[in-house]
């Protein structure tokens, strides 16, 4: 591997999951955005919004998104809305391989529905109104998403996604 693979996508796609599996596979380290965020802010992803507000994290994550160009390759996993702010999506396609992981709205629901209680933007929403949240929101962030050269479509849970991406990994990189 000779750059970077950028995993992109909604929250819950899969993103740290299969970055985690690449990773082991191709025997480099894996990395989460949101990981690196907490530690360079010192607090969690919830408290920096809480006491800094949007803008300061958005600023904080493209920082430590362009400190991922900076020592050995690695597989990234960013967070739902990194590509969808400065230029990060271009950027990120300038500094490696960025590839979209397409999970399918019913499929987010699934997930996020099972994991709500961790997600405080979630509480008080039934299933519908929680289907319309997440495709209202990837509505506005596909044209971001849609930026990366590589889009891996999930449509069932169950998907081994890890292992497809692997599976074709030289057809995807070129190698």
């Amino acid at each position: 591997m000779d750059r970077n693979i950028y995993l992109v996508g909604f929250m819950v796609a899969g993103k740290s999951h299969v970055g985690k599996k690449l990773a082991t596979k191709l025997y480099c380290p894996f990395v989460d955005l949101d990981t690196m965020i907490e530690r360079a802010a010192q607090m969690s992803i919830n408290d920096i919004f809480a006491t800094r507000g949007e803008a300061f994290f958005r600023l904080l994550e493209r920082r430590v998104l362009h400190d991922t160009a900076f020592g050995p390759r690695r597989i990234v996993a960013t967070g739902g809305g990194a590509p969808c702010f400065f230029n990060n999506m271009e950027w990120i396609n300038a500094h490696g391989l960025a590839i979209y992981l397409d999970a399918q709205p019913m499929v987010l629901q699934e997930r996020l529905w099972r994991g709500r209680a961790k997600r405080p933007l979630l509480h008080g929403m039934d299933k519908t109104m929680l289907l319309r949240f997440i495709q209202e929101k990837i509505e506005a962030r596909d044209v971001f998403y849609r930026q990366a050269p590589v889009r891996y479509r999930i449509e069932n849970p169950q998907q081994d996604a890890a292992g497809d991406l692997l599976r074709n990994l030289d057809q995807i990189t070129g190698h």
